[in-house]
């Protein structure tokens, strides 16, 4: 499988695919607040820490392989589960830095709160031999995939 490629940003997407389940705002960015965000704001950029956390998805002949950008974040604080219907979750949790009261922000950037992306795993995914490693704020997942046989191919003699 491929991801499409954005026509906005040159970065690849996955807005198109079929495994993904995760939902997109297309006026997350726009000035107005008639988006899912401010509809659900339990998805609000405000209260979660990464809706928009990025996520490469890459097949290799043996692996199905998931990065995601974590800064900041210690494997205690991610959680990588597979559910029965051949879900990939990884979730987790940044927590609010604590203010003092006589510090005075001149900018906020930094998200924090919970986040949660999910992928549908296809068919040929091996659940029961995920592996998890974390290392410089980048979570890889690695999926690997059965081995497709192939069909044994008999020469026939032909008689006559």
């Amino acid at each position: 499988m491929s991801l499409i490629p954005s026509f906005f940003g040159g970065r690849r997407s996955n807005v198109y695919d079929p495994f993904s389940l995760d939902l997109w705002d297309p006026f997350k960015d726009f000035p107005f607040s008639s988006s899912v965000s401010s509809s659900f704001p339990e998805l609000s950029r405000e209260n979660s820490a990464f809706v928009s956390t990025r996520v490469d998805w890459k097949e290799t002949p043996e692996a199905h392989v998931f990065k995601a950008d974590l800064p900041g974040l210690k494997k205690e604080e991610v959680k990588v589960e597979i559910e029965d219907d051949r879900v990939l979750q990884i979730s987790g949790e940044r927590s609010v830095e604590k203010e003092d009261k006589n510090d005075q922000w001149h900018r906020v950037e930094r998200s924090s709160g919970k986040f949660m992306r999910r992928f549908r795993l296809p068919e040929n995914a091996k659940m029961e031999q995920v592996k998890a490693a974390m290392e410089n704020g980048v979570l890889t997942v690695t999926v690997p995939k059965e081995e497709i046989k192939k069909p044994d191919v008999k020469s026939i003699e032909i008689s006559g």
